[in-house]
């Protein structure tokens, strides 16, 4: 009987915390990435607190929700480095990596929509680059919808696919927190076993 085929693709699962609903008048107060390819193999973790973008400031409601969330603030706050220094040293992380390398995301709208921002201001490059960008950060184009891919796989409505709607050991048991490396841990796990979920019904 035939091998699975290797996925040859690095994932970059990327999780991201912010003060408020968009780029620009707000910021991203923190992300973190795991590198893991599909197999559950690990290339290492990428994790940063930036400063406020100049002139934008948190929106009131986010604000308020982070107040309900335990020590969140605090974590996407604390210690914080400037932006592109940040940004630098995260391309250079993702330029380290084995490639081709894509971005992930549970949601790739939302989180994507913002890192794509980020890199597309404060660098050359961009989540998802066209064919007409030769000098490419993400050599496996597009992005992932890890969100997207639960709802695929599990044959659930996207909108009923959350972190609280599976199981937690999917997540490798690790707690859903609103900070940014927990739950791009979280994700990462659930990418591995979405994939191998998946290739035990084939």
């Amino acid at each position: 009987m035939p091998s699975e085929p290797r996925d040859p693709v690095t994932y970059v699962v990327t999780d991201i915390e912010v003060d408020g609903p968009w780029p620009g008048a707000n910021s991203m107060r923190s992300f973190a990435s795991v590198a893991v390819t599909a197999d559950g193999t690990r290339h290492g973790e990428f994790e940063a607190v930036l400063e406020p973008l100049p002139g934008a400031a948190p929106h009131p409601d986010t604000y308020a929700w982070f107040q309900t969330q335990g020590d969140a603030w605090a974590a996407c706050t604390t210690d914080p480095r400037p932006v592109t220094e940040v940004l630098d040293d995260f391309v250079a992380w993702v330029r380290g990596l084995p490639g081709p390398c894509m971005f992930a995301a549970h949601p790739l709208g939302f989180d994507g929509g913002w890192i794509d921002y980020y890199l597309r201001r404060f660098t050359p490059y961009g989540v998802t680059q066209g064919p007409y960008e030769e000098d490419v950060l993400f050599e496996a184009r597009g992005g992932l919808c890890v969100r997207s891919y639960a709802a695929a796989v599990t044959g659930r409505p996207v909108s009923e696919v959350s972190p609280a709607s599976l199981p937690a050991e999917w997540f490798g048991d690790v707690p859903h927190t609103h900070r940014a490396i927990d739950d791009a841990r979280g994700y990462a796990n659930l990418l591995v076993s979405l994939v191998a979920r998946r290739c035990q019904e084939d």
